[in-house]
């Protein structure tokens, strides 16, 4: 195996390395330090907490996460399957015809059931 065949490789780790370092040493060696009382106080919003930071979140905000990730993955799932729709035939189509009917399902049973709505 031939060594050059992993410059490619080596090269975009040194270019990620580098876009994620060299603005952060460059931004602390050319930066103000001119702190003041202010600037280093805990904030929230621009004003003082008033509520402990570990306060009981509502569940909906978890289940809308939940569901925003759940049809975020299925949208990922879609674009492969439509780059390669002519590749897959016709069994590839009904595949992902049945895995869109469960999640249309899913998402019918979740709006039935109200967990979209925000009051």
């Amino acid at each position: 195996m031939n060594l050059q065949e992993y410059l490619p490789i080596l090269l975009f780790i040194l270019v990620g390395i580098g876009v994620g370092v060299v603005p952060q040493v460059l931004g602390y060696v050319l930066g103000p330090r001119k702190p003041d009382a202010a600037k280093d106080s805990p904030y929230e919003c621009g004003f003082e907490a008033f509520e402990d930071a570990r306060m009981k979140f509502d569940v909906r905000y978890y289940l809308v996460a939940i569901l925003f990730i759940l049809f975020d993955l299925e949208i990922a799932f879609l674009f492969p399957w439509a780059a390669a729709l002519r590749e897959i035939g016709p069994v590839g189509f009904w595949s992902v015809m049945v895995f869109l009917a469960i999640l249309v399902v899913g998402f019918i049973y979740e709006w039935k059931k109200g967990a979209l709505d925000w009051e």
